[in-house]
């Protein structure tokens, strides 16, 4: 976790880079074949790395960011992204776009890096949310 007053694109996927770490745990299964890092609402660089396991238990990377910024007591991100092995940017799958939305309504106007090239609205990821009102 870092507090940095602006974070470019660049520094962000940077902070993904960093945290990739792939290895294989028990019975074959990996963790850290994608990192995320998010700046939040204040400013602070969360990272987090995938856990993929049977049975729906694992999780994204997305997911392991958002909960060190709600453990830390934030709840809004300004920017996001993934990476995958390569350091890549990646979209979010569907899951993570859900939480994130859930989280607080605010983070739909957050920045999503779904390329090397370019950014999203997490809103444009999810034109059709279910608890739209009529």
């Amino acid at each position: 976790m870092i507090n940095l007053p602006t974070v470019s694109d660049k520094e962000l996927v940077r902070a993904a880079r960093s945290v990739l770490k792939p290895r294989e745990i028990r019975h074959g299964f990996t963790v850290g074949n994608v990192g995320c890092a998010l700046v939040s609402e204040k400013g602070t660089v969360h990272v987090g790395v995938s856990i993929d396991t049977v049975s729906g238990i694992g999780f994204c990377a997305e997911h392991s960011a958002i909960a060190s910024m709600i453990t830390h007591g934030e709840l809004v991100f300004k920017k996001i992204v993934a990476v995958n092995e390569d350091g890549r940017p990646i979209p979010p799958c569907g899951r993570c776009r859900e939480l994130m939305s859930q989280i607080h309504p605010r983070n739909l106007e957050a920045d999503v890096i779904i390329s090397s090239t370019k950014s999203v609205k997490l809103e444009d990821l999810l034109p059709y949310p279910w608890d739209q009102k009529g």
